[in-house]
């Protein structure tokens, strides 16, 4: 019998969001799968990843990165109301302003979703596979 573990990546710095980046290079994503729960400080996507971080290169799964304390959210060239837009995210940068963290979500087509947090805590967490 396979057994299958299920991941759970929780970054508190930098360095740590650098490996949830690398990890979730070239996820497609739905616009449909983002939602920013404003009243919670939560920010979640919903992604189909590549499995990078084992032999199994070529294995898709389902994952969603879960960012806390989020205090706004923004949005640049992404047309929300088509909701069965896909995206490929690149990248997951960080920069520093001020006393805040800017966390920049880059996309294809020039897609960019920037959230602003007082604290870096963004977790990954894959799913079972339905």
């Amino acid at each position: 019998m396979d057994k299958k573990y299920l991941k759970k990546i929780i970054a508190q710095s930098p360095e740590d969001l650098q490996f949830i980046s690398a990890c979730c290079s070239e996820a497609k994503v739905k616009i449909s799968d983002i939602k920013y729960l404003s009243k919670n400080q939560i920010f979640l996507v919903y992604i189909q990843r590549f499995v990078r971080e084992t032999e199994e290169e070529n294995r898709k799964i389902n994952s969603i990165i879960k960012f806390e304390f989020i205090e706004s959210s923004k949005s640049k060239n992404i047309n929300q109301n088509n909701l069965n837009l896909t995206l490929e995210l690149i990248a997951i940068d960080l920069f520093k302003r001020e006393n805040n963290y800017q966390i920049t979500l880059l996309f294809s087509k020039n897609a960019i979703i920037t959230l602003t947090a007082e604290i870096i805590e963004v977790t990954l967490e894959d799913q079972k596979d339905k």
